[in-house]
């Protein structure tokens, strides 16, 4: 009998994932274990293994298709063998939605094209209602004809609210007012006097690159990404503040440390282990920075779950360290290093990258001085860290040389001001420089 290829359930908080490709073609010969597919959920991805030897007598779900968890993406089993029809709905996105139910009347004959179209919709109304969105934007959604659906929630846990459908609306009159302007004509005088109707709007053809090297599709993590940075930036107001702190004592005390922590805890201490120290530690002082602005209130919170971002292949994440004022640094240099492989090796699940307060993000390691950070909605801030540069530096009447590591903090101007941003950084600059005071 045919085994089923089945869409895998990737954390208790998955409804729906998205297939990305497949590495075998229908008839060809696959074994048990073997990689056959890769899918995403957010921003998680992975592989899923063929569950029996055989052939790949069938796929149901097509590269891009969008489906819930236990769907039947497709079948492997012995050449010939028929293919149970599967008892999950199939949805996909755009065309893929098409070619899927296309591929399903085709290659199983089962039933009329109306009950294809019956289980879409089915699915397509239970989609929406698992979508978290508030009864006021939910309401304003519908009289403003704006397909929720398509939104990013910047409310707790993802909820879409009132100000992101009040975006979305905005944003649909900018784009048909720049494309009624796109789309009109001049009336220019030539030099001879005579009047003649110019079409100001380029063509498609002028807008089209001479030669294409390579399309990719936006799928997966890189998706999520675009939409959820491009939200950030259209949904709040977003300003960044430089400073840089002398870490020349920290390297020290870090190198006086390092072979105790290595005997005592097995562990090598990092700056970044010591700049989380320092942002928890002065988040405790400025809660005004450890919130977010949701709709018509701010949110302050007491507890610090610090975001620190992975960078991979594919993209980028950014597990949570929760609690992060009740560790020690020797704990909190355990729980980084721990998510950071997890992050590496996808092996995270997706309650650990949610619910953040504040996000650390560093790219010392590549040579990048100061930068600008793009917030992680729906919080207030997110601290950038450059590289670490020797600098002469004067103290009293002397030339000393120095490391200043550059800090680059990001904060929602709508939530507090420069003058308590500014604050909260110098908070953190005062701790790097005293790093005693964190050992405490």
């Amino acid at each position: 009998m045919a085994e089923n290829i089945i869409m895998p359930k990737l954390g208790m908080a998955m409804v729906e994932g998205t297939v990305i490709a497949w590495k075998k073609q229908t008839g060809e010969p696959v074994k048990k274990g073997e990689g056959i597919v890769d899918i995403s959920s957010e921003k998680i991805e992975m592989e899923v293994e063929a569950p029996a030897d055989g052939v790949l007598l069938s796929i149901d779900v097509p590269p891009g298709g969008v489906v819930p968890y236990g769907t039947v993406l497709g079948a492997i089993g012995h050449p010939g063998e028929l293919v149970a029809v599967a008892s999950a709905p199939v949805a996909a996105s755009g065309n893929a939605q098409a070619e899927s139910a296309a591929s399903l009347a085709i290659q199983k004959q089962q039933g009329p094209p109306t009950s294809i179209e019956t289980a879409a919709t089915s699915l397509s109304l239970q989609s929406r209602n698992s979508i978290k969105i508030s009864p006021v934007a939910r309401k304003m959604a519908e009289e403003e004809g704006v397909d929720y659906t398509l939104l990013i929630g910047t409310g707790p846990q993802g909820r879409i609210t009132k100000e992101d459908v009040e975006r979305a609306v905005l944003s649909r009159g900018h784009s048909q007012a720049e494309a009624a302007q796109e789309n009109s004509v001049s009336d220019v005088t030539t030099a001879s006097g005579q009047s003649t109707v110019v079409n100001t709007a380029a063509t498609a053809s002028e807008l089209q690159p001479v030669q294409t090297a390579e399309r990719i599709p936006v799928t997966g993590m890189r998706r999520v990404i675009a939409e959820r940075m491009h939200t950030s930036l259209q949904q709040s107001a977003q300003l960044t503040i430089n400073m840089r702190a002398d870490i020349t004592e920290l390297l020290q005390l870090k190198e006086k440390l390092s072979a105790e922590m290595e005997a005592r805890h097995k562990l090598k201490l990092s700056v970044t282990d010591w700049i989380a120290r320092a942002v928890v530690l002065a988040l405790l002082g400025h809660k005004q920075m450890n919130s977010a602005f949701l709709e018509d209130r701010i949110e302050r919170y007491e507890a610090v779950h610090l975001g620190i971002a992975v960078a991979l292949e594919k993209g980028l994440v950014v597990p949570v360290i929760r609690h992060a004022e009740a560790k020690t640094l020797t704990e909190l240099s355990h729980e980084i290093k721990s998510a950071s492989t997890k992050a590496r090796q996808n092996q995270l699940a997706p309650e650990e990258m949610k619910g953040s307060t504040f996000t650390i993000t560093n790219l010392g390691g590549y040579g990048v001085d100061t930068f600008t950070p793009v917030l992680n909605p729906p919080e207030t801030g997110i601290l950038g860290i450059g590289a670490a540069r020797d600098t002469p530096v004067y103290i009293g009447d002397e030339v000393q040389r120095r490391s200043l590591l550059p800090l680059s903090l990001t904060f929602d101007h709508r939530a507090l001001d420069g003058a308590p941003a500014a604050a909260f950084l110098a908070e953190v600059r005062r701790y790097l420089e005293d790093p005693y005071s964190m050992l405490i």
